[in-house]
Protein backbone atom coordinates (compact mmCIF):
# COMPACT_ATOMS: atom_id res chain seq x y z
CA UNK A 1 0.00 0.00 0.00
CA UNK A 2 1.37 3.70 -0.23
CA UNK A 3 2.56 5.31 2.04
CA UNK A 4 1.52 8.82 3.19
CA UNK A 5 4.27 11.71 3.16
CA UNK A 6 4.98 12.71 6.89
CA UNK A 7 2.91 15.45 8.03
CA UNK A 8 4.14 18.67 9.83
CA UNK A 9 5.22 18.35 13.65
CA UNK A 10 2.28 17.71 15.94
CA UNK A 11 0.03 16.17 13.15
CA UNK A 12 -1.39 12.90 13.59
CA UNK A 13 -1.43 10.76 10.77
CA UNK A 14 -3.97 8.45 11.95
CA UNK A 15 -6.89 10.51 12.19
CA UNK A 16 -7.21 10.87 8.10
CA UNK A 17 -8.94 7.75 7.02
CA UNK A 18 -7.39 6.07 4.12
CA UNK A 19 -8.98 5.81 0.43
CA UNK A 20 -10.99 2.54 -0.18
CA UNK A 21 -10.19 0.70 -2.79
CA UNK A 22 -13.33 0.29 -5.76
CA UNK A 23 -15.24 -2.00 -5.98
CA UNK A 24 -13.78 -5.40 -7.90
CA UNK A 25 -15.96 -6.15 -11.26
CA UNK A 26 -16.90 -9.82 -11.53
CA UNK A 27 -15.24 -12.08 -13.80
CA UNK A 28 -17.50 -13.44 -16.56
CA UNK A 29 -17.07 -17.12 -14.75
CA UNK A 30 -18.32 -16.19 -11.64
CA UNK A 31 -21.70 -14.71 -12.94
CA UNK A 32 -22.50 -17.78 -14.97
CA UNK A 33 -21.55 -20.54 -11.77
CA UNK A 34 -24.63 -22.17 -10.64
CA UNK A 35 -26.11 -21.72 -6.96
CA UNK A 36 -25.16 -25.32 -5.04
CA UNK A 37 -28.66 -26.95 -3.56
CA UNK A 38 -31.08 -23.96 -5.29
CA UNK A 39 -33.71 -25.97 -5.49
CA UNK A 40 -33.75 -27.94 -2.77
CA UNK A 41 -33.37 -24.15 -0.86
CA UNK A 42 -36.22 -22.97 -2.72
CA UNK A 43 -38.31 -26.13 -1.74
CA UNK A 44 -36.99 -25.41 2.48
CA UNK A 45 -38.24 -21.93 2.10
CA UNK A 46 -41.66 -22.68 0.40
CA UNK A 47 -42.40 -25.48 3.05
CA UNK A 48 -41.20 -23.76 5.64
CA UNK A 49 -43.85 -20.73 4.56
CA UNK A 50 -46.60 -23.10 3.87
CA UNK A 51 -45.47 -24.10 7.64
CA UNK A 52 -46.12 -21.26 9.24
CA UNK A 53 -49.34 -20.60 7.45
CA UNK A 54 -50.95 -23.64 8.85
CA UNK A 55 -49.79 -22.70 12.13
CA UNK A 56 -50.62 -19.66 12.17
CA UNK A 57 -54.37 -20.53 11.03
CA UNK A 58 -54.32 -23.77 13.20
CA UNK A 59 -53.39 -21.27 16.26
CA UNK A 60 -56.24 -18.98 15.21
CA UNK A 61 -58.40 -21.90 15.10
CA UNK A 62 -57.24 -22.77 18.54
CA UNK A 63 -57.59 -19.42 19.97
CA UNK A 64 -61.31 -19.39 18.40
CA UNK A 65 -62.41 -22.48 20.18
CA UNK A 66 -62.42 -24.39 16.89
CA UNK A 67 -61.10 -27.90 18.51
CA UNK A 68 -63.09 -27.11 21.70
CA UNK A 69 -65.82 -29.71 22.46
CA UNK A 70 -69.60 -27.98 21.77
CA UNK A 71 -72.91 -28.52 22.33
CA UNK A 72 -75.94 -27.23 19.75
CA UNK A 73 -78.17 -24.52 21.39
CA UNK A 74 -81.31 -23.26 19.18
CA UNK A 75 -82.79 -19.57 19.45
CA UNK A 76 -86.15 -18.96 17.63
CA UNK A 77 -87.21 -15.57 16.96
CA UNK A 78 -89.48 -13.83 14.21
CA UNK A 79 -86.99 -11.51 13.19
CA UNK A 80 -82.90 -12.39 12.84
CA UNK A 81 -82.02 -8.43 11.80
CA UNK A 82 -78.40 -7.59 12.97
CA UNK A 83 -77.48 -11.32 14.03
CA UNK A 84 -74.71 -12.67 11.71
CA UNK A 85 -72.32 -15.92 11.49
CA UNK A 86 -69.65 -15.60 14.26
CA UNK A 87 -71.16 -13.11 16.83
CA UNK A 88 -70.80 -14.05 20.49
CA UNK A 89 -74.04 -15.21 22.97
CA UNK A 90 -72.54 -13.80 26.12
CA UNK A 91 -73.59 -14.30 29.67
CA UNK A 92 -72.34 -12.05 32.65
CA UNK A 93 -70.84 -10.20 30.11
CA UNK A 94 -68.25 -13.18 29.43
CA UNK A 95 -69.02 -14.88 25.57
CA UNK A 96 -70.14 -18.70 25.95
CA UNK A 97 -71.47 -19.61 22.73
CA UNK A 98 -71.21 -18.73 18.72
CA UNK A 99 -73.33 -18.30 16.07
CA UNK A 100 -72.45 -20.96 13.53
CA UNK A 101 -75.60 -20.50 11.35
CA UNK A 102 -78.82 -18.74 10.65
CA UNK A 103 -81.47 -20.59 9.07
CA UNK A 104 -85.12 -19.77 8.14
CA UNK A 105 -87.88 -22.51 8.99
CA UNK A 106 -90.64 -23.52 7.41
CA UNK A 107 -93.62 -21.32 9.66
CA UNK A 108 -91.21 -18.85 8.87
CA UNK A 109 -89.11 -17.96 11.67
CA UNK A 110 -85.70 -17.78 12.32
CA UNK A 111 -83.71 -20.15 13.93
CA UNK A 112 -80.22 -18.99 14.92
CA UNK A 113 -77.93 -22.32 15.47
CA UNK A 114 -75.10 -21.44 18.22
CA UNK A 115 -72.16 -24.02 19.67
CA UNK A 116 -71.87 -23.28 23.60
CA UNK A 117 -68.76 -24.75 25.11
CA UNK A 118 -68.97 -27.51 27.00
CA UNK A 119 -66.72 -26.22 29.80
CA UNK A 120 -69.53 -23.11 29.55
CA UNK A 121 -72.22 -24.87 29.22
CA UNK A 122 -73.34 -25.40 33.18
CA UNK A 123 -74.13 -21.95 33.18
CA UNK A 124 -77.35 -22.78 31.02
CA UNK A 125 -80.32 -24.20 32.78
CA UNK A 126 -83.85 -24.84 31.99
CA UNK A 127 -85.34 -22.01 33.14
CA UNK A 128 -82.67 -19.74 31.57
CA UNK A 129 -83.64 -16.69 29.83
CA UNK A 130 -82.19 -15.37 26.33
CA UNK A 131 -82.12 -11.80 24.93
CA UNK A 132 -81.83 -10.44 21.51
CA UNK A 133 -81.50 -6.41 21.96
CA UNK A 134 -80.33 -4.53 19.32
CA UNK A 135 -79.19 -0.82 20.86
CA UNK A 136 -79.28 2.18 19.18
CA UNK A 137 -75.83 2.73 19.56
CA UNK A 138 -73.63 -0.34 18.97
CA UNK A 139 -74.52 -3.37 17.26
CA UNK A 140 -77.13 -6.72 17.88
CA UNK A 141 -76.22 -8.68 21.13
CA UNK A 142 -77.66 -11.30 22.39
CA UNK A 143 -77.66 -12.69 26.13
CA UNK A 144 -78.35 -15.77 28.34
CA UNK A 145 -80.06 -15.07 32.16
CA UNK A 146 -80.22 -18.08 34.31
CA UNK A 147 -81.74 -17.24 37.58
CA UNK A 148 -82.43 -20.58 39.19
CA UNK A 149 -78.53 -22.31 39.09
CA UNK A 150 -80.21 -25.43 40.97
CA UNK A 151 -82.52 -26.55 37.89
CA UNK A 152 -80.94 -29.30 35.88
CA UNK A 153 -78.60 -27.97 33.21
CA UNK A 154 -79.85 -27.16 29.16
CA UNK A 155 -79.80 -30.26 27.16
CA UNK A 156 -77.48 -30.16 24.12
CA UNK A 157 -80.02 -29.67 21.31
CA UNK A 158 -82.34 -27.98 22.94
CA UNK A 159 -84.57 -25.48 21.64
CA UNK A 160 -85.74 -22.11 22.95
CA UNK A 161 -87.12 -18.67 22.21
CA UNK A 162 -85.40 -15.51 22.17
CA UNK A 163 -87.06 -12.55 23.53
CA UNK A 164 -86.34 -9.84 21.33
CA UNK A 165 -86.13 -5.65 22.35
CA UNK A 166 -85.30 -3.11 19.74
CA UNK A 167 -83.88 0.47 21.20
CA UNK A 168 -84.55 2.40 17.81
CA UNK A 169 -88.30 1.01 17.47
CA UNK A 170 -88.98 3.20 20.63
CA UNK A 171 -87.79 6.07 18.21
CA UNK A 172 -91.14 7.25 16.31
CA UNK A 173 -92.85 6.43 19.58
CA UNK A 174 -90.46 8.92 21.26
CA UNK A 175 -90.04 11.37 18.46
CA UNK A 176 -94.44 11.75 18.57
CA UNK A 177 -93.73 12.36 22.12
CA UNK A 178 -91.61 14.78 22.09
CA UNK A 179 -93.82 16.66 19.45
CA UNK A 180 -96.93 16.03 21.57
CA UNK A 181 -94.74 17.82 24.33
CA UNK A 182 -93.59 20.80 22.27
CA UNK A 183 -97.00 21.10 21.00
CA UNK A 184 -98.55 21.43 24.35
CA UNK A 185 -95.56 23.63 25.58
CA UNK A 186 -96.21 26.29 22.67
CA UNK A 187 -100.12 26.33 23.65
CA UNK A 188 -98.83 27.06 26.93
CA UNK A 189 -96.73 29.79 26.26
CA UNK A 190 -99.03 31.39 23.90
CA UNK A 191 -100.84 34.83 24.40
CA UNK A 192 -104.12 33.97 24.66
CA UNK A 193 -103.13 30.35 26.99
CA UNK A 194 -104.13 29.77 30.17
CA UNK A 195 -101.15 30.34 31.53
CA UNK A 196 -100.85 33.54 29.82
CA UNK A 197 -104.00 34.54 31.75
CA UNK A 198 -103.67 32.94 35.45
CA UNK A 199 -99.75 35.03 35.01
CA UNK A 200 -101.78 38.49 33.50
CA UNK A 201 -104.11 37.48 36.94
CA UNK A 202 -101.21 36.86 39.22
CA UNK A 203 -99.70 40.25 37.96
CA UNK A 204 -103.43 41.99 39.06
CA UNK A 205 -103.01 40.62 42.26
CA UNK A 206 -99.16 41.80 42.69
CA UNK A 207 -99.99 45.31 42.04
CA UNK A 208 -103.36 45.17 44.35
CA UNK A 209 -101.54 43.90 47.17
CA UNK A 210 -98.85 46.76 46.80
CA UNK A 211 -101.42 49.63 46.46
CA UNK A 212 -102.86 51.11 49.90
CA UNK A 213 -104.56 48.39 51.49
CA UNK A 214 -102.47 45.62 50.60
CA UNK A 215 -103.34 42.03 51.42
CA UNK A 216 -106.16 42.88 53.57
CA UNK A 217 -107.81 45.27 50.94
CA UNK A 218 -106.76 41.34 48.44
CA UNK A 219 -108.84 39.27 50.80
CA UNK A 220 -112.18 41.80 51.74
CA UNK A 221 -112.32 42.21 48.24
CA UNK A 222 -112.76 46.40 48.64
CA UNK A 223 -110.64 49.03 50.06
CA UNK A 224 -113.59 50.01 52.80
CA UNK A 225 -114.32 46.93 53.88
CA UNK A 226 -110.28 46.84 54.46
CA UNK A 227 -110.73 49.77 56.73
CA UNK A 228 -113.75 48.41 58.42
CA UNK A 229 -111.64 45.41 59.40
CA UNK A 230 -108.84 47.82 60.56
CA UNK A 231 -110.92 49.65 62.64
CA UNK A 232 -112.26 46.89 64.10
CA UNK A 233 -108.73 45.84 64.97
CA UNK A 234 -108.00 49.14 66.35
CA UNK A 235 -111.06 48.83 68.65
CA UNK A 236 -110.37 45.52 69.53
CA UNK A 237 -107.07 46.74 70.59
CA UNK A 238 -109.13 49.22 72.96
CA UNK A 239 -110.98 46.80 74.15
CA UNK A 240 -107.78 44.42 75.48
CA UNK A 241 -106.12 47.82 76.53
CA UNK A 242 -109.59 48.46 78.76
CA UNK A 243 -109.86 44.72 80.10
CA UNK A 244 -106.32 44.99 81.11
CA UNK A 245 -106.86 48.00 83.48
CA UNK A 246 -110.04 46.52 84.50
CA UNK A 247 -107.76 43.16 85.29
CA UNK A 248 -105.29 44.95 87.20
CA UNK A 249 -107.77 46.85 89.06
CA UNK A 250 -109.55 43.27 90.35
CA UNK A 251 -105.97 42.42 91.20
CA UNK A 252 -105.62 45.23 93.68
CA UNK A 253 -108.91 45.40 95.20
CA UNK A 254 -109.02 41.08 95.60
CA UNK A 255 -105.00 41.24 96.64
CA UNK A 256 -104.32 45.05 97.53
CA UNK A 257 -101.92 47.55 96.80
CA UNK A 258 -100.30 49.62 99.11
CA UNK A 259 -102.53 51.10 102.32
CA UNK A 260 -105.64 49.16 100.68
CA UNK A 261 -105.42 45.81 101.94
CA UNK A 262 -108.08 44.11 99.54
CA UNK A 263 -110.37 41.66 99.77
CA UNK A 264 -108.39 38.45 100.44
CA UNK A 265 -106.92 39.67 103.94
CA UNK A 266 -110.51 40.54 104.93
CA UNK A 267 -111.55 37.26 104.09
CA UNK A 268 -109.02 35.69 105.83
CA UNK A 269 -110.10 37.17 108.86
CA UNK A 270 -113.32 35.88 108.47
CA UNK A 271 -112.15 32.78 108.13
CA UNK A 272 -110.62 32.93 111.19
CA UNK A 273 -113.89 34.34 112.75
CA UNK A 274 -115.60 31.57 110.87
CA UNK A 275 -113.38 29.09 112.87
CA UNK A 276 -113.99 30.52 116.12
CA UNK A 277 -117.23 30.17 115.63
CA UNK A 278 -117.56 26.93 114.91
CA UNK A 279 -115.37 25.72 117.77
CA UNK A 280 -117.99 27.26 120.05
CA UNK A 281 -120.88 25.40 117.82
CA UNK A 282 -118.77 22.09 118.29
CA UNK A 283 -118.46 22.99 122.25
CA UNK A 284 -122.25 23.39 122.38
CA UNK A 285 -123.20 20.42 120.16
CA UNK A 286 -121.21 18.38 123.03
CA UNK A 287 -123.58 20.13 125.63
CA UNK A 288 -126.66 19.11 123.03
CA UNK A 289 -125.38 15.37 122.82
CA UNK A 290 -125.43 15.51 126.92
CA UNK A 291 -129.09 17.15 126.57
CA UNK A 292 -130.22 14.45 124.23
CA UNK A 293 -128.96 11.75 126.01
CA UNK A 294 -130.81 12.83 129.23
CA UNK A 295 -134.17 13.42 126.54
CA UNK A 296 -133.59 10.23 125.58
CA UNK A 297 -133.65 8.50 128.77
CA UNK A 298 -136.69 9.84 129.67
CA UNK A 299 -138.46 9.43 126.70
CA UNK A 300 -137.55 5.77 127.62
CA UNK A 301 -140.16 6.16 130.98
CA UNK A 302 -142.21 8.33 128.22
CA UNK A 303 -142.66 5.55 125.95
CA UNK A 304 -143.57 2.99 128.99
CA UNK A 305 -145.69 5.48 130.43
CA UNK A 306 -147.47 6.04 126.89
CA UNK A 307 -147.72 2.44 126.55
CA UNK A 308 -150.11 2.30 130.38
CA UNK A 309 -152.04 5.41 128.61
CA UNK A 310 -152.96 3.80 125.23
CA UNK A 311 -154.16 0.72 126.91
CA UNK A 312 -156.45 3.16 129.17
CA UNK A 313 -157.43 5.06 125.91
CA UNK A 314 -158.21 2.11 124.45
CA UNK A 315 -160.42 1.33 126.85
CA UNK A 316 -162.25 4.33 127.05
CA UNK A 317 -162.83 4.62 123.41
CA UNK A 318 -164.71 1.32 124.18
CA UNK A 319 -166.86 2.65 126.49
CA UNK A 320 -167.65 5.90 124.48
CA UNK A 321 -168.36 3.48 121.82
CA UNK A 322 -170.69 1.47 124.09
CA UNK A 323 -171.88 5.35 125.37
CA UNK A 324 -172.49 6.08 121.76
CA UNK A 325 -174.80 3.38 120.78
CA UNK A 326 -176.53 3.56 124.07
CA UNK A 327 -177.24 7.07 123.25
CA UNK A 328 -178.14 6.30 119.26
CA UNK A 329 -180.73 3.85 120.69
CA UNK A 330 -182.25 6.41 122.87
CA UNK A 331 -182.49 8.74 120.17
CA UNK A 332 -184.36 5.72 117.73
CA UNK A 333 -186.75 5.07 120.27
CA UNK A 334 -187.29 8.43 121.80
CA UNK A 335 -187.57 11.02 118.29
CA UNK A 336 -188.87 14.26 119.75
CA UNK A 337 -185.64 15.02 121.56
CA UNK A 338 -184.27 17.96 119.57
CA UNK A 339 -181.12 17.77 121.04
CA UNK A 340 -178.67 14.89 120.65
CA UNK A 341 -175.73 15.98 121.46
CA UNK A 342 -174.47 14.01 124.21
CA UNK A 343 -171.48 16.01 127.05
CA UNK A 344 -169.18 13.54 128.89
CA UNK A 345 -167.31 14.76 131.77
Amino acid sequence: MPKHPPGPPGHDCTAEPLPSPGPREPLPDELLRPVAHLRLKAALLLLFTLSLVVGSALYLMYARGAFEPTQRLVLTTDDSEGVTVGMDMSFSGFPIGRVRRIELAEDGSVRILIDVARRDAHWLRTSSVFTLVRGIVGGTTIKAYSGMLDDPPLPAGAERPVLRGDATAEIPQLMGTARQLLENLNALTAQDSALGASLGQVRTLTERINAPGGLLAVLTGDETEARKVIATLERTNQLLARLDAIAAKAERQVFGAGSDPGLVPEVRAAVLQLDGLLADARASLVKVDAVLAEAQAVGANAREASTDLGALRAEVEASLRKVEGLVNEINRKWPFARDKELKLP
